[in-house]
């Protein structure tokens, strides 16, 4: 658990809000509407768009970041290193770039790698119901923690990854589980081995 000690910069910028409005989609990521944050996560959440980046150093490393304690879905859990939905509008290559800012004072050239949809339900009010597109990218920038999105950072290799994931699953969001399994297995470019 590299760099957990370590003191990042920081900041307290309100970056989400429950009435941004959401894109929600059919199955076949065809736009169907709009509904605000809170009411698309609510009961078993509506399936909405939604992006997960995955940020790794020069080292080979991945960013992780772990969920603020205030988030309503997921509080505390290490996840990838940024994820959101793009707002009414917003392309999501805009959406990436704004959010990598926001959360964690970042930039970065982004490849898209794939898209997955997924149900989960975190307790009898709240779920994610997305629609994911998954995105990898590289920086060296030094984070700013946006203390209300993000409570701790850490990089770590993929390979003591896989083992965490395997000792200790509970401590992970589920929709990252599924994007690291789904990376690890078909995208062996990202971590310089065939």
């Amino acid at each position: 658990m590299a760099n957990q000690d370590h003191v990042w910069r920081q900041s307290r910028d309100v970056v989400s809000f429950n009435d941004e409005p959401l894109v929600l989609v059919d199955q076949q990521d065809r736009e169907i509407g709009f509904l605000d944050k809170q009411s698309a996560h609510q009961g078993q959440g509506l399936l909405h768009r939604a992006f997960s980046l995955l940020v790794f150093n020069s080292r080979g490393e991945l960013l992780l970041q772990q969920r603020a304690e205030g988030k309503r879905l997921w509080p505390g859990f290490w996840s990838n290193t940024c994820c959101s939905h793009p707002r009414r509008g917003e392309t999501l290559d805009v959406a990436i770039e704004r959010r990598l800012a926001e959360e964690l004072g970042m930039r970065c050239t982004t490849q898209f790698l794939f898209k997955f949809e997924y149900q989960a339900q975190f307790d009898a009010e709240g779920a994610e119901h997305e629609l994911c597109w998954v995105y990898a990218g590289r920086s060296d920038d030094v984070p700013t923690l946006n203390l209300n999105e993000v409570s701790a950072l850490r990089y770590i290799s993929p390979v003591a990854l896989d083992l965490e994931l395997v000792e200790h699953p509970q401590q992970f969001t589920p929709w990252f589980k599924i994007e690291w399994e789904r990376l690890r297995r078909d995208h062996a470019e990202l971590f310089g081995s065939p």
